[in-house]
């Protein structure tokens, strides 16, 4: 059973911190942007990560390091448009939540695509998940326990996320704060582009 507290503390330290997918799974979820959804694909892509990670460490770390470049820049597009996006909506102010009762909400379809582009793109995710992550649970002397406990901490984190976001969608019904979130959106993910980058 230690195995699965290891996994579930070093699953949700990984996943908790502060980066596009979380940011992204916040707004989204706060303009009601098919939660569930969300939810599922970022719950389902960090579980079968994990379990790639643990089960085949040894294997993933010899062909990874070829592809961090692509994935790298591959990100860094994908970070310089959402910022972009939250940029132009806080200098629009198009961003209300309450004071425009039409936010736009895609079809769950394009909604699950997004979450798969956000999550798959980034060349974290495959650090935490499948390199560290991985790297610990399979040194673990029951990974199977490990494992469980890290998905567990994907789905309460994820979870949390997408259904406590209605009640900071109350807080952010001013037009003026929602343009100050957004603003802060944009500099996150501008930064983490940044950092990327170099």
């Amino acid at each position: 059973m230690l195995s699965f507290f290891a996994g579930f503390t070093v699953g949700l330290s990984l996943i908790v911190a502060i980066g596009a997918q979380n940011i992204w799974v916040l707004s989204q979820s706060m303009a009601g942007a098919n939660r569930l959804v969300i939810a599922a694909v970022c719950i389902l892509c960090d579980a079968v990560l994990i379990v790639i990670g643990v089960y085949s460490v040894q294997l993933i770390q010899q062909w990874l390091p070829p592809l961090v470049p692509v994935l790298t820049w591959a990100g860094i597009a994908m970070l310089l448009w959402l910022a972009f996006g939250a940029a132009q909506r806080a200098w629009q102010g198009q961003g209300a939540l309450l004071a425009n009762s039409t936010v736009q909400v895609h079809s769950w379809q394009k909604t699950a695509l997004t979450a798969l582009a956000i999550t798959l793109l980034n060349p974290h995710v495959y650090l935490d998940t499948v390199v560290l992550i991985g790297s610990v649970g399979s040194a673990q002397p029951e990974p199977f326990w490990f494992t469980l406990g890290a998905c567990l901490a994907s789905l309460c984190w994820f979870s949390a996320l997408t259904g406590l976001a209605p009640k900071l969608k109350v807080w952010l019904s001013s037009p003026l704060r929602w343009r100050l979130f957004d603003s802060l959106v944009a500099l996150l993910l501008t930064g983490i582009a940044i950092k990327l980058a170099l």
